[in-house]
């Protein structure tokens, strides 16, 4: 018995050495591939950058900068007539940003012995005029022409809209008030209210020159819909089926949207513009897939980002004109998260 126990003291006592032998090796890798991190953050920027200005005159497009080096990850600006030029990098990071003319909306994770996201309003001079926690995630957000309401979409399970059973919150914050949980409003398929306790809502666009009135999507059952939303009336109305994170023209009369053609193992999202007033579907000439809230360039042109092939943790913006033969076209290189501002 006592050989049986003291066999059982070395067999523990191995396993406890091998254990912290592994968590130290894991701790040391950490902790270089952390330093390796910041050090690639404190390199010179791979692209040409200017220190931060207050948000320029308009026109411009605010994006999030993944250039390699100095400002990685933060909040950029370039005119809208030199895209490809020197970028104004902000000192503020975001996983999400979106913008007027007078202010922008950040989403960001806060990283440390616990990972908390955040929500943020900037002002002009990337100073936060609010701030509240996010319940995941950052994945979408968009703020109303006038900067009175802002949206964000988060993941509070998974962290992909092509990983099945992801779960999404989204809220709409008035100025001033409490987050609203768009879960909470009436969901309305063919004049019925479903009452599902599945439906996830994602992807909010704020429809120009109708304060009250949005676009999202909506899920529940394995269908999907692109429902027009009423912010007095706390109602989620179904219009058109498959349409995932709608994005409306610059004049109203047409959503961008990306459209799965992949099925639900296997998700490919292709672009796709429909017609509000008719209802044609017009899918357009974009190969590769396109897991992003599509922002509108003009009212003949699209934006989307796209990850860099080649370089992990960097990403592109691409041009895609609305026409069914149109090619995509780089805009923006080292970039993420475009908002076109006029």
């Amino acid at each position: 018995m006592s050989e049986a126990l003291g066999l059982g003291k070395v067999r523990w006592g191995l396993l406890l050495a091998v254990t912290a032998l592994v968590l130290a090796g894991a701790g040391i890798y950490a902790v270089g591939a952390y330093q390796r991190f910041e050090e690639s953050r404190s390199a010179a920027s791979t692209v040409g950058v200017t220190a931060a200005q207050p948000l320029p005159s308009v026109p411009f497009v605010l994006f999030r900068n993944t250039a390699s080096g100095q400002g990685y990850g933060h909040a950029a600006t370039v005119p809208l007539s030199a895209p490809a030029g020197t970028r104004s990098v902000s000192e503020r990071e975001c996983d999400r940003v979106y913008g007027t003319k007078e202010s922008s909306v950040c989403l960001k994770t806060n990283r440390g012995l616990v990972t908390a996201f955040e929500a943020s309003l900037l002002n002009r001079d990337w100073e936060p005029q609010s701030s509240w926690p996010i319940k995941g995630i950052p994945s979408r957000t968009r703020i109303s022409p006038d900067g009175s309401m802002i949206a964000t979409t988060v993941f509070v399970t998974g962290h992909s809209y092509a990983t099945a059973g992801f779960s999404t919150a989204t809220e709409i914050t008035q100025s001033g008030g409490t987050p609203e949980n768009l879960e909470d409003y009436a969901l309305l398929v063919n004049g019925q209210r479903l009452v599902a306790t599945d439906r996830n809502i994602w992807g909010v666009t704020f429809v120009p020159g109708q304060k009250d009135a949005f676009y999202a999507t909506a899920a529940s059952s394995g269908r999907i819909w692109l429902v027009r939303g009423s912010i007095s009336a706390k109602t989620l109305t179904a219009v058109h089926d498959n349409v995932e994170c709608p994005s409306i023209s610059p004049d109203g009369t047409r959503i961008a949207f990306k459209k799965n053609d992949g099925g639900a193992l296997a998700a490919h999202w292709k672009v796709a513009v429909l017609d509000l007033a008719t209802g044609q579907e017009t899918v357009l000439s974009e190969k590769r897939s396109v897991d992003d809230q599509i922002e509108w360039l003009d009212n003949q042109n699209l934006l989307y980002g796209l990850a860099d092939e080649a370089v992990e943790g960097d990403s592109n913006i691409w041009q895609l004109g609305t026409n069914p033969g149109s090619q995509p076209a780089m805009f923006i290189a080292h970039a993420w998260s475009p908002s076109v501002i006029r």
